[in-house]
């Protein structure tokens, strides 16, 4: 079910994977992120015509991560995503295979969703852009820190910010592609006067306070501080799938997300070591 935050400004939290938002504007709609799941695409396609609005359709991809660009091409509309997008998807397999690992993505928990063609955006940019269809643009900036290509949207007309995987608390971070000082300085923006009388969606959890925004933070500088103390030795995958384990607590997983969860932080922890502190060891993407 679509919640309305204002007239013709919607985000959709009932399929798996992402928070998803819709802006409706005469000229069309901008549309923020996609279902992965076949069927979940064909039922918000089919929400999308009761909007109303122009006949336009433009897909802003908030980062690379799979959850939200399996569905792109399907959804038969221009996408626009940061320019640090379009070589993560050139690099994706045509087909989904077993990673041999579970990273803690969504989409790993289902199954048949067959081969995929990747659609890298056909509009990017490298720090902001603004899409001029009403009176207020909407503006699109390059937020580092989460991952690959991470941008928020921002609703300048209502004073709605998305903001992708910047915030997930009470999740675990994705870290497979993370950069954590940057991050923080990108919760610092969120932070601060500019954005304290917004609405915030996370892409991961939809609407967030700033107290999740703190919180985001405090989990991000003791990942930090932990890794950097493993780093000053030589740390076995082992010894990080034990940190991953007490960490997960502060995340107080439910039952059916426990080891989803933990296996995100394992996995995330393990390639942030790798990146930062062994960088002579191959990587992964996401």
């Amino acid at each position: 079910m679509m919640q309305e935050l204002f007239p013709n400004l919607y985000i959709e939290q009932g399929y798996p994977g992402v928070v998803l938002g819709v802006i409706a504007l005469p000229h069309g709609l901008v549309l923020i992120d996609a279902p992965f799941r076949p069927e979940d695409i064909r039922s918000w396609r089919s929400a999308l015509v009761n909007l109303g609005g122009g006949v336009e359709r433009l897909l802003v991809n908030l980062d690379a991560h799979m959850d939200r660009t399996l569905g792109s091409r399907a959804m038969e509309c221009t996408v626009i995503a940061h320019e640090g997008v379009v070589s993560v998807l050139r690099n994706r397999p045509s087909t989904l295979k077993a990673q041999g690992v579970e990273t803690g993505a969504e989409w790993e928990l289902y199954e048949n969703l067959g081969s995929v063609r990747w659609s890298p955006p056909e509009i990017t940019f490298t720090e902001h852009l603004k899409i001029f269809w009403n009176e207020a643009p909407i503006i699109l900036e390059y937020h580092p820190g989460p991952s690959n290509g991470a941008i928020w949207v921002n609703v300048l007309e209502h004073k709605v910010v998305f903001v992708g995987d910047a915030v997930v608390f009470p999740q675990p971070p994705f870290l497979v592609q993370a950069n954590i000082p940057e991050w923080l300085r990108s919760l610092e923006i969120l932070a601060s006067p500019e954005y304290r009388d917004y609405l915030i969606v996370s892409g991961r959890t939809g609407l967030v306070t700033q107290k999740e925004v703190e919180k985001q933070a405090q989990v991000l500088r003791e990942i930090q501080s932990r890794l950097e103390h493993l780093g000053a030795g030589a740390a076995s995958e082992a010894v990080v799938a034990e940190l991953a384990r007490e960490l997960i607590e502060k995340f107080e997983p439910t039952a059916e997300r426990a080891s989803q969860y933990e296996n995100r932080l394992r996995y995330g922890l393990w390639r942030y070591y790798l990146r930062h502190y062994r960088s002579s060891e191959d990587t992964e993407e996401d």
